[in-house]
């Protein structure tokens, strides 16, 4: 079904009449989303997909198949999320409490991850809250995320560790010598490191 606003919600996806939708985006088959999510323009939200209640989508957003979104998630604009991919929201789980009673949500209280503006997370990779994602990071697919990831930082493993460093267009940073200057193969733009953080070079 296509609203007058472009919205386009399959028969089958769950979403909430409490959740805000954005124009221009589409949630396609088995996907859930909950009360009071918010999900900014043109955004994709994969088949099976689940975005938690109050979550918060910027525009152009892509959440692929069978990802997990757990509130209280916040995306900014342009994020990938890969297929599989949990952003968990509990930092110590556990079902029951020490007398045996089983947890409500009055006994825990979730934490977020935070995505900065156009990072990419890959397939399967897991955020465990709280944690930030830089803006344009790249997060490998299968990665095991447990601290704070910089903007342009390339991070794979498990735990995630920064393996390089990654321009706006995905593309690994070349090192140019000498120095901590790097450029981008495909776009040519270059970017000067400063004591482990990345900033794109200004003329």
């Amino acid at each position: 079904m296509t609203s007058p606003s472009g919205v386009r919600i399959v028969d089958s996806a769950d979403v909430s009449p409490e959740a805000a939708i954005g124009q221009g985006s589409s949630i396609w088959h088995l996907a859930q989303v909950r009360e009071e999510a918010v999900i900014g323009r043109n955004c994709i939200i994969g088949r099976g997909a689940y975005i938690g209640t109050g979550v918060v989508l910027g525009d152009n957003c892509k959440v692929q198949n069978h990802a997990l979104v757990y509130e209280p998630a916040r995306l900014a604009d342009g994020v990938f999320i890969g297929p599989a991919v949990v952003l968990t929201n509990d930092t110590y789980p556990r079902a029951i409490n020490p007398d045996g009673s089983l947890k409500s949500a009055h006994d825990w209280e979730p934490v977020g991850v935070t995505i900065e503006q156009g990072a990419s997370i890959g397939a399967r990779a897991v955020c465990v809250a709280p944690v930030t994602i830089g803006a344009w990071a790249t997060v490998a697919a299968g990665s095991v995320v447990v601290k704070d990831v910089p903007a342009y930082a390339l991070v794979a493993g498990v735990p995630a560790r920064r393996i390089g460093w990654v321009g706006a267009a995905g593309v690994p940073l070349e090192q140019e010598a000498p120095g901590q200057r790097w450029v981008c193969p495909q776009t040519g733009t270059r970017y000067i490191e400063i004591d482990g953080t990345l900033s794109e070079e200004t003329a």
